[in-house]
């Protein structure tokens, strides 16, 4: 942008600062081989948490830092994109899961998981999509039925970011009518009997991060380990989504900002025809509007940042700003590759890397035709 961003106090500056220098020296280097193996290692998740980077928004009482503002979770998650990071467990623990332990779980239960995820022991994750079922979530299939002193758990999961080395999965199932009724949320703990990690997914981008299917036997859930109060499921489901797709939107623009800046520098440096390939009208006139339409998006992220940390941003705000933001990050990527023509498409420029790993932001967090649904029906339509 041309102008200067006014969202961020001096000590969120700071916090970038120090998440950036981090980042480069500790995930950097080791991306490409994290991509090969596609997992990102335990220990720099480990190392990540000794820095303050891993649910600093958990009390102080609990190991964090207590920083409930957003704006600090958009600073990390600007600075996995700016430096290349790869893996999404910064956004998926902070932005996504973690809410569901600070804001549904009893003080006990907090006692027991939160300090080992903000000390990076404990991977979390939420185990939401089923085969068969994506962004509709009342026509999830997975059962939770009353037995005894808890709950058995039977059914499968699918497209569960970090499945593989979680050690808290967060599942919502269905609880028949004859035991309640509506959603509940249970979480589940490495080891359990009856509960299995399926293969690793093989994605077309996103590769370092591990991506499972995870099946329930008759898993066991005490009730202990159920979050909140059973058949209220989906309604704790439905309000976390908002900061869920809020995360997505500051990834998004992030991505679609880099994407510009990095498209103007090679159309300044390659040349064809005896004259830089930026000048050309076609391609100048192309980066001004997708600059343009990127500056119109920070703006707007940046408001909705403002409004969600009063506690104001709406479902259907959230939906619009993913939808927009996740078109536009794309459109920016796709842009920027065509630029480097052929080279664009070779996995060792980075360019390939970024428009393989954009593409499912437009299908994850609830598809981009649901998020206009949603939309569309605040409209009064």
């Amino acid at each position: 942008m041309s102008f200067d961003r006014t969202l961020f106090e001096p000590e969120h500056e700071a916090f970038r600062d120090s998440v950036r220098g981090f980042l480069e020296k500790e995930a950097v280097p080791h991306t490409a081989r994290w991509e090969a193996e596609g997992m990102v290692d335990r220990s720099f998740w480990k190392l990540a948490a000794t820095q303050g980077l891993v649910a600093f928004s958990a009390p102080e009482a609990l190991g964090g830092a207590g920083l409930r503002d957003f704006r600090f979770n958009a600073v990390l998650n600007e600075e996995v994109v700016r430096t290349g990071t790869v893996g999404d467990g910064f956004s998926l623990t902070n932005d996504i899961v973690l809410p569901y332990f600070l804001d549904i779980a009893d003080a006990e239960q907090q006692q027991r998981w939160v300090p080992g995820i903000v000390k990076g022991d404990s991977v979390i994750a939420i185990a939401m999509s089923e085969p068969g079922t994506g962004s509709d979530l009342r026509a999830i299939k997975t059962t939770a039925r009353r037995v005894g002193d808890g709950w058995r758990l039977s059914g499968s999961k699918i497209f569960i970011t970090s499945g593989i080395q979680a050690d808290l999965v967060i599942v919502a199932a269905r609880i028949p009518d004859e035991d309640g009724g509506g959603f509940g949320l249970f979480v589940v703990e490495a080891g359990q009997d009856g509960f299995e990690r399926g293969r690793k997914l093989d994605k077309v981008g996103r590769k370092a991060q591990d991506t499972a299917e995870l099946f329930f036997n008759d898993v066991h859930v005490s009730s202990g380990n159920v979050l909140g109060t059973p058949g209220e499921g989906l309604h704790y489901m439905m309000k976390n989504l908002a900061q869920e797709r809020l995360s997505m939107s500051v990834v998004a623009v992030a991505s679609a900002e880099y994407a510009v800046d990095l498209a103007v520098e090679y159309g300044k440096e390659r040349t064809a025809f005896g004259k830089p390939i930026g000048s050309f009208q076609a391609n100048k006139f192309a980066l001004a509007e997708l600059s343009t339409k990127v500056s119109i998006a920070r703006v707007f992220v940046d408001r909705c940042i403002e409004v969600h940390n009063a506690g104001d941003l709406s479902p259907a705000d959230a939906a619009g700003a993913k939808f927009w933001t996740t078109e536009l990050e794309f459109e920016a990527l796709d842009r920027c590759l065509q630029l480097f023509g052929g080279y664009g498409y070779m996995d060792e420029f980075e360019v390939s890397r970024r428009w393989r790993d954009a593409r499912v932001q437009r299908i994850y967090g609830g598809t981009n035709e649901i998020m206009r649904e949603i939309v569309g029906r605040s409209l009064g339509l």
